[in-house]
């Protein structure tokens, strides 16, 4: 029995935005299913929210996009946008020692001008 830590870290704000972990760290049993969640608040009327992870020494690799996770990572993470309590929660069911590693929530918020997106990059 090994034990999985995650360290969690939030990334990428604009003026009245906001975007924070739950909790800093969370450990589990291989097998196990884990919940990692960061909670936002912003400004935008659009909003974009990623998960990416990061092992030591290597770049970091993008995990989802709200409710699209890269193909690679279907079978085992999962995440939903939940608007009401403003929360990104990163589901991982069967946890192996491999997903050990920084964890990283990431906000992209928009605004609507007009008939055009104005992004704002981080």
């Amino acid at each position: 029995m090994f034990i999985v830590i995650y360290f969690i870290y939030s990334i990428g704000l604009t003026a009245g935005d906001d975007i924070s972990p739950e909790r800093e760290e969370v450990s589990s049993n291989e097998g196990e299913s884990v919940t990692l969640s960061c909670s936002y608040s912003t400004t935008s009327d659009y909003i974009y929210l990623y998960w990416y992870r990061q092992h030591s020494n290597q770049a970091p690799q993008y995990l989802l996009y709200k409710d699209d996770n890269a193909p690679e990572y279907k079978e085992r993470f999962d995440a939903s946008l939940n608007r009401t309590a403003k929360t990104v929660p990163l589901t991982v069911q069967n946890v192996q020692l491999s997903d050990s590693a920084v964890y990283y929530c990431a906000l992209r918020p928009t605004k609507e001008t007009g008939s055009r997106m104005t992004y704002f990059f981080i």
